[in-house]
Parts: C-alpha cells; sequence; structure tokens
C-alpha cells in the first residue's frame, strides 16, 4: 500500500511538474544505473533503466535528476548519468545508414573521376596531336614564308637586270644613231 502511495504521490507530481521542466534526454551510454524514490541515494531503489534508455527529464534536485522512461516507470538517477538529446543506440540506425549512403556517393563520385581521368587522358593525347600538327604547319609557314622572300628578291634580281639591259641596250642605240647613215631627201622641185 505505501508503495502504491508512494508511486501515484510521484506520478502525480510529474504531471505537476512545469512543461518547460520536461526534456528529451537519455542514460548516459556508458552506464548501468539504477533508479531511486527520491533525489539521493537514501532513497530506496525502485528500478534499474540501461545505458541509452530514452527518458524525459521531469525534476532536477541535489544533483539528481527525476526521469520518466519510455514505458512510462520514473525514478531519480544521478545527475551525472543523464545525457541530453539522442543515445548514440537511437542514432546508429540513421547514421548506418547515411554511413551506406555517403559510401554510395563515394563509390559513384569514384567511378565518375575515373571515366573523367580517362577522357581528359584521350582528349591530352589529341591535343598533343593537334599540338604536333600545328608545328608542323608552323614549319611549313616559316619554309613557304622563306620561299616567297626570296622568290621576291629574285624577281627583283630579275627586274633590276631587265631593267638594266633595257637601259644599258637604250645607251647603246643612243650612242649609235648618230653614226648611222642619213637617209638622204629626195628632191622634188615640184614646189
Amino acid at each position: 500500500m505505501k508503495k502504491q502511495f508512494l508511486l501515484s504521490v510521484i506520478l502525480s507530481l510529474s504531471f505537476a511538474v512545469p512543461a518547460y521542466a520536461q526534456q528529451r534526454a537519455h542514460i548516459a551510454d556508458d552506464v548501468y544505473v539504477f533508479t531511486h524514490g527520491g533525489p539521493g541515494n537514501q532513497y530506496r531503489i525502485n528500478g534499474r533503466m540501461t545505458s541509452g534508455e530514452g527518458i524525459t527529464i521531469l525534476n532536477r534536485n541535489n544533483n539528481y535528476v527525476e526521469v520518466r522512461n519510455q514505458a512510462g516507470r520514473s525514478g531519480w538517477v544521478p545527475e551525472e548519468f543523464v545525457a541530453a538529446g539522442e543515445s548514440v543506440q537511437a542514432r546508429l540506425p540513421k547514421l548506418e545508414s547515411e554511413l551506406t549512403e555517403s559510401l554510395n556517393t563515394i563509390e559513384r563520385q569514384a567511378t565518375e573521376i575515373e571515366t573523367l581521368n580517362n577522357r581528359l587522358q584521350q582528349l591530352s593525347s589529341g591535343n598533343q596531336d593537334y599540338a604536333q600538327q600545328v608545328e608542323q604547319l608552323e614549319t611549313q609557314i616559316r619554309r613557304l614564308d622563306a620561299e616567297i622572300a626570296n622568290m621576291d628578291q629574285s624577281n627583283l634580281i630579275r627586274w633590276l637586270t631587265h631593267g638594266g639591259l633595257v637601259a644599258l641596250a637604250g645607251m647603246i642605240l643612243g650612242l649609235l644613231v648618230p653614226y648611222l647613215p642619213k637617209r638622204r631627201k629626195r628632191q622634188d622641185n615640184w614646189f
């Protein structure tokens, strides 16, 4: 009867606790905790909670925290055994899922990187071919430029030579013309 009374008092007090005092937490991941009937170890042990178990914080007093587990049992545990947020056990499936997703993403990215590296090697070899072709064409352009320069020089010499020959012929003809016999004019006395 006394246990029932004490339990009913605790339950009624737990519902009377202000809403802001109720926080989600868990029993620390590295302990196995006995719960007490009040805020101290002098109170009788009324249950136990395992590590990682999700709890709701109801009250705090003298470095003890009143907690209620998901099954509805409540009790007081030392404050150092209570950690805020979700436990590692509760987060583990989500973390494993995220890890699997990350590994799949890494595998896809590694495949994509390999494909891009292969494409880069193909483009690099293509660029080398094009660079060789450009170099050959530049060599051919330089050779043709040299031939054009030689042709221009050759044409200039040819024009100068022809011009000199024409001038020499003109000069010789100019010197010879006065010595050529002159044609005599016919003398017609018609007028």
